[in-house]
């Protein structure tokens, strides 16, 4: 059995690398089973894509499709073009895919029209919000994929509503957490630490990258303010997406305890996540890492695709006017932070059992 496994943006190779691994393992073992790896190269910024392959230690791609920049558009068509070249010229069995960014989508798409056979893991999960670019990919997928591995019962239960059989949904657990209890005694102290003097549970990480947050000045700014003010004189630490710094730099403005840094390796941005004080942020995946690590989270949406991480984790949706921002931190520092749990299955085990599953369904 040959897999293609697909890759194209950070939250990519996060999930991708523990599958690698249990692929590894299984045909170590005596399974025919097989993988080829292709980087969509959806990401070009080496902080954001290139550092990820020697941190998770995973193989450099069998094939970069080249295919970073543009609109959605010419991303989605050029994707679709070059994997199309790939997969006639290197059939395989299954292509899987993973999340929700657009190289899911296009190469799923690309596949289907192929004849062959989509896996799409951490299917099923919904905003329920079509003006997010991500909710698109995700709904297109489902709708294409032949099986799906999911996260939580939530995620199950919208593959139901769509009319997808139980026997083609499989409920294994989250990869991104396998990544994370996989390296979390190998995460490292960045030079900013010492630089910034630091101190445990004492500091903030922020990130923010959606449209809605960050395409107009004014209101990133807003936002900025009102975080930077209520956190008591904490460091801020922001390590700045592509997206947002560019829009920040129409702003124009210093505060003295925000710290604008580069996209921070996995190693180096988890170690700041683990002992920060709290996270805010309207990253879906982040809400996952602090969920299991237990760290507060503060979300500045107005909607999840991850709801388990406020139902039974350490986040909390906080909204996207900046006037709820204040309240949230006044509970933070008023020590009224829900503690949290970690969801089922959400164990460092989903990627064996993910390629379980698939032996079974090709009979290896």
């Amino acid at each position: 059995m040959l897999i293609t496994l697909i890759a194209g943006a950070r939250p990519n190779f996060v999930k991708i690398a523990p599958i690698i691994s249990a692929i590894k393992h299984a045909e170590a073992n005596g399974k025919d089973i097989h993988y080829r790896l292709v980087h969509t190269g959806q990401h070009f910024d080496k902080n954001m894509s290139e550092s990820f392959f020697d941190e998770l230690g995973i193989p450099m791609p069998d094939i970069n499709l080249g295919c970073g920049g543009g609109t959605q558009a010419e991303q989605t068509a050029h994707i679709m073009i070059e994997f199309e070249k790939d997969l006639l010229a290197h059939p395989s069995d299954l292509v899987l895919v993973v999340g929700d960014v657009t190289s899911t989508m296009a190469c799923s798409i690309v596949a289907k029209k192929l004849n062959t056979k989509v896996t799409h893991v951490e299917a099923g999960i919904r905003s329920w919000d079509l003006t997010m670019p991500e909710e698109i990919n995700r709904i297109v997928t489902d709708s294409l994929a032949d099986f799906y591995f999911t996260t939580s019962e939530v995620a199950n239960n919208n593959l139901s509503h769509m009319g997808v059989e139980s026997s083609r949904i499989h409920f294994v657990g989250n990869v991104m957490i396998d990544t994370l209890l996989a390296n979390r005694s190998r995460f490292r102290r960045t030079e900013l630490w010492d630089k910034l003097h630091l101190q445990e549970k004492k500091y903030f990480v922020m990130t923010l990258h959606r449209p809605a947050n960050v395409d107009d000045a004014n209101n990133l700014l807003t936002l900025i303010r009102q975080i930077t003010t209520n956190v008591h004189n904490e460091p801020v630490i922001f390590p700045m997406h592509p997206r947002t710094a560019k829009i920040y730099r129409e702003i124009g403005v210093t505060v003295p305890n925000l710290h604008i840094v580069e996209p921070l390796g996995y190693l180096e941005f988890n170690y700041l996540v683990e002992r920060a004080h709290a996270v805010i942020t309207d990253s879906g995946g982040i809400t996952e890492e602090t969920t299991v690590m237990a760290v507060p989270c503060l979300t500045l949406r107005d909607n999840t695709e991850r709801p388990e991480t406020c139902t039974i984790g350490t986040n909390e949706l906080v909204g996207t006017n900046p006037d709820a921002i204040k309240p949230a931190l006044d509970k933070l520092f008023a020590g009224q932070w829900k503690k949290g749990n970690v969801p089922p299955l959400w164990d460092g085990k989903t990627a064996t059992r993910i390629v379980d599953v698939l032996c079974e369904r090709w009979k290896l």
